[in-house]
């Protein structure tokens, strides 16, 4: 039952999540995604109860939100502005 629900999912479209922690992950990605310009920062979440990437923006330009990706090896990514951050 699980290979024919497995199955059913890949059809339809969703991605296989890859054998990686989402902390490795975003430890390979996380330098490439905080080198794109307006990007403040990164993070592990929640979005709608699955764990995410969650990167950080400096403002809700149009630019900066097309160079987030949708996912990172299966992991959804989401974007958040937040503004500059700055140490205290």
């Amino acid at each position: 039952m699980l290979a024919a629900c497995a199955g059913r999912s890949e059809r339809q479209g969703a991605p296989a999540v890859t054998s990686k922690t989402i902390e490795a992950v975003l430890a390979a990605h996380g330098d490439s995604l905080r080198a794109l310009p307006g990007v403040v920062g990164t993070a592990i979440g929640l979005c709608d109860g699955t764990p995410c990437i969650r990167v950080f923006l400096a403002d809700s330009s149009d630019a900066a939100r097309r160079r987030i990706p949708a996912q990172l090896e299966g992991y959804p990514v989401r974007a958040e502005v937040t503004g500059p951050i700055r140490p205290r």
